[in-house]
């Protein structure tokens, strides 16, 4: 199995070079918290590996360090001091600034991008649950693990300390919940079941498949690629989900399934179940109109389709899902 490091450096588009250049301390910073991330999001997901592996056999990359990350995504809970406006501090701080807002209504869910300080890191993407549209037995639920935290986390926390802020986002926020609390919130919002569980761990990281290799360099050569080496792929809405003007294609795997030791009930011991943790996802940026007269070598990420798609992340959502997790 090829091992993954997951570092950035600012003269390079890659999501696993090593640093080579000197760089400011909020700089390294980043890279270090990424790097934290990204690492044991890698451990946790068979898929990367995977994917990268078969990458490597094929002869479409030399390296994982030839791979540009497009975004990467979390999930959070739009509760008292936790949520959208606690989380986008984080990033803020290293130079990230908040993009378009999105509206979820099925799914009760509101979500940001976050443009990065330099094109060589990743976009990011938060979502929130719109809590208070929940019924009130979820709501109930959520706010018993929740209201624990009675203060914002993000306000304490020296975001200078990589190794700190790295810990903040690995650590449990609330006490872990009982597996009848988390089947009760499953059967109405599969995406609060995820975060009760999960919390700030990281929901996907995104391969650019528009720099790679011809022959493999769109989304539908690069699914058909995944799909000849067994991987599992999301359905919902279409394997390959398409911005309206053609422009942002976007795939993702099913959400690899972990073994989640749940909180025993009155002293009982605790209980074990299968759970949808994380995925990998796949995106095709296509050169805008106006660009498509540059020589390929010429096309940098100012050329092409920016930004998301509410109606495309809509069904990426899913990768965790039922649905899609136990087809």
């Amino acid at each position: 199995m090829t091992e993954v490091k997951f570092v950035y450096q600012s003269n390079s588009r890659s999501l696993f070079a090593p640093t080579t250049m000197t760089t400011s301390p909020t700089t390294q910073t980043l890279d270090a918290v990424l790097d934290g991330l990204m690492s044991r999001y890698s451990e946790r997901v068979p898929d990367v590996h995977k994917v990268i592996d078969a990458m490597i056999a094929t002869g479409i990359i030399q390296s994982a360090e030839e791979i540009e990350n497009d975004h990467i995504a979390f999930r959070t809970m739009g509760v008292p001091n936790m949520g959208l406006a606690s989380f986008g501090k984080i990033f803020a701080h290293y130079g990230y600034e908040r993009r378009d807002e999105f509206n979820f209504i099925g799914k009760k869910l509101t979500a940001y991008w976050y443009s990065p300080p330099a094109p060589h890191y990743p976009r990011i993407f938060v979502s929130e649950l719109r809590v208070h549209e929940l019924s009130d037995k979820a709501q109930r639920i959520i706010h018993n693990y929740t209201d624990t935290v009675t203060s914002d986390p993000v306000d304490s926390l020296d975001l200078d300390d990589a190794e700190a802020v790295d810990r903040f986002l690995h650590q449990p926020l609330w006490q872990t919940p009982t597996l009848a609390d988390y089947q009760t919130l499953l059967a109405e919002s599969e995406y609060a079941a995820w975060v009760i569980y999960n919390r700030y761990y990281l929901n996907h990281f995104t391969i650019s498949v528009h720099n790679l290799k011809p022959g493999y360099n769109t989304i539908d050569e690069f699914v058909a690629f995944l799909e000849s080496n067994g991987l599992r792929l999301n359905s919902a809405g279409g394997t390959i989900k398409v911005s309206p003007d053609g422009g942002l294609r976007q795939a993702s795997t099913v959400a690899q399934m972990i073994d989640a030791e749940f909180a025993g009930v009155a002293g009982s011991p605790a209980d074990t179940f299968r759970i949808a943790g994380s995925y990998v996802e796949f995106a095709e940026r296509r050169i805008l109109p106006e660009f498509q007269h540059l020589p390929a070598d010429q096309i940098t990420r100012q050329h092409r389709r920016e930004g998301f798609e509410t109606g495309n992340a809509d069904k990426i959502f899913e990768s965790t899902f039922t649905t899609q997790t136990g087809k």
